[in-house]
């Protein structure tokens, strides 16, 4: 098995962490509220919000958007706000809004390592199908882009913990990078350097963990899309620089790390009438017997279908997106965590559909027996624990 992941020229602001770090673009789609907030808290500082597109600003044209991007991304590196660590590894600790600690290395991948298919044998491999549509308004922002600042988070299944094990007993003799309080109630996060000599001890232990599911080394956590559009960048324009893609690597065992489905909330719709045409669908089906729970309005209805499929998501997934070819009106949104899912479906003409998630420990063995999971199955955490854009490296 050929050697993927790597020590990388990473890329860190020199001052506030705290105005800098945003996260993850993916975040908060229905709820344009948030973002606003983060950009009163940004001001006019350097920040990882002028070199992103959040999802909830996405347009049919997002041409002025993404120039914009790209000018503030040559203006950090002409004024020098960047620290560059050369061939470097970095130690995370994240503490979530609960006070839990998820703990995690970066450093960058070899996107010959990776493969997004849905019957993929790679080393590096999707865990859910990937969503063609959605990569070429990625693949505009990238492009033209000199940096990358990603918020792609891979798995490794190491129920031994060498992999960060090793590296957490060291952090002492390690240089602290930054230690500070994430914006709106999302904990806080340090990271350590970590020394040259213990860039071994990440590489062997790697060696030993792409063994242990025939050479699947690691699945994608956070980010698919993201790193999707990273394989089609370097196809199109291959570069050594733009054959590597920044990521952190997150122990899938991590007692921090808490699996959690994706739920789904329609608009524009008559929710008892969805509801009927629902269990009238799964009518037809054959299999065990699958719970959901819908929400609209001040109401509730919590019932059972048949399901073929071993997730309820994909049952569910399969009905909607028929649903949604009969239905062009209709919008459908993936929700991260049921409270935002009842403030949602507070609105008028609004469903949003709770179910059970896939168990984490499965994760590894479903993906070498089935391939990926349908899109958007599982989310790692609430919205407000998931990744901030901090780690930056250059594509060009």
């Amino acid at each position: 098995m050929e050697k993927c992941f790597f020590s990388a020229d990473i890329l860190l602001p020199k001052t506030d962490f705290d105005k800098w770090a945003v996260i993850a673009c993916d975040q908060y789609t229905s709820e344009p509220e948030y973002w606003e907030e983060v950009k009163k808290t940004v001001g006019d500082c350097p920040s990882a919000l002028n070199l992103i597109l959040p999802e909830v600003y996405l347009s049919d044209d997002n041409t002025a958007r993404i120039n914009k991007i790209n000018a503030n991304m040559q203006k950090y590196l002409k004024d020098g706000i960047l620290n560059e660590y050369k061939q470097s590894y970095i130690y995370i600790e994240r503490t979530q809004n609960d006070g839990r600690v998820r703990k995690g290395i970066i450093g960058m991948i070899d996107l010959e390592a990776y493969d997004y298919s849905p019957d993929s044998k790679s080393a590096i491999r999707a865990t859910e199908k990937t969503v063609i549509s959605r990569i070429p308004p990625r693949v505009e922002i990238r492009k033209g882009a000199p940096l990358e600042i990603p918020h792609v988070m891979l798995l490794v299944d190491d129920d031994e913990n060498i992999l960060i094990g090793s590296i957490e007993e060291n952090k002492d003799n390690y240089k602290l990078l930054y230690d500070f309080k994430l914006m709106q109630n999302s904990g806080s996060i340090k990271a350590f350097l970590v020394n040259k000599e213990d860039n071994a001890l990440i590489e062997m232990s790697i060696e030993k963990l792409s063994k242990k599911h025939n050479d699947l080394t690691f699945c994608v956590g956070d980010g698919n899309h993201s790193l999707a559009t990273a394989k089609e960048c370097y196809n199109q324009n291959k570069t050594e620089l733009s054959r590597y893609s920044l990521v952190e690597v997150v122990n899938i065992h991590d007692t921090a790390l808490d699996f959690e489905p994706i739920y789904r909330v329609l608009f524009g719709i008559e929710p008892e009438k969805v509801i009927a045409d629902f269990k009238q669908y799964c009518k037809n089906l054959s299999g065990s017997k699958k719970e959901y729970r819908c929400i609209y309005g001040d109401k509730e209805q919590t019932f059972f279908v048949n399901s073929p499929e071993v997730q309820s998501v994909a049952t569910l997934q399969n009905f909607l997106d028929e649903y949604l070819k009969e239905n062009k009106n209709v919008t459908l949104d993936y929700i991260h965590g049921i409270e935002s899912l009842k403030k949602l479906c507070k609105k008028e003409n609004s469903l949003g559909f709770i179910f059970k998630g896939i168990e984490k420990g499965d994760l590894f063995k479903s993906v070498c027996s089935d391939g990926s999971l349908p899109r958007k199955t599982f989310s790692m955490g609430h919205a407000c624990d998931k990744r901030f854009y901090i780690e930056a490296r250059r594509i060009k």
